[in-house]
């Protein structure tokens, strides 16, 4: 079957970085849109950044655009995201999901698949 199991969060001063991971199992690796989306509590589900593995096509939140970079690694079946440039505003729990085939931005109604969140928590 299909998981997807996001790490890397951790407890980071403002300006650090982390590299959150969202490995994958069970899909055809190169046909697959994912996304990574971050939540806090009282709020909506935000869409960070995409990446299409079939294309390398990428999409980003304005709110991220220049800090976060998101990458594929074909060969371990992993999606990472780079976290630059942290704001305490970026404290969020964090998720990957995944969509077969293409998808036009990271927003949560088009991805069927999803992982277990990993919490970033970024301290002033």
């Amino acid at each position: 079957d299909v998981q997807l199991q996001a790490s890397g969060g951790g407890l980071v001063q403002a300006g650090g970085s982390l590299r959150l991971s969202c490995a994958t199992s069970g899909f055809a690796f190169d046909d697959l849109t994912i996304g990574w989306f971050r939540q806090v509590p009282g709020k909506e589900r935000e869409g960070v950044s995409a990446i299409s593995t079939t294309d390398g096509n990428t999409h980003y939140a304005d709110s991220v655009k220049g800090r976060f970079t998101i990458s594929c690694d074909n060969a371990k079946n992993t999606v990472y995201l780079q976290i630059n440039s942290l704001k305490p505003e970026d404290t969020a729990v964090y998720s990957c999901a995944a969509q077969p085939g293409l998808v036009v931005a990271p927003l949560a109604p088009l991805y069927r698949y999803w992982g277990q969140g990993t919490q970033v928590t970024v301290s002033s």
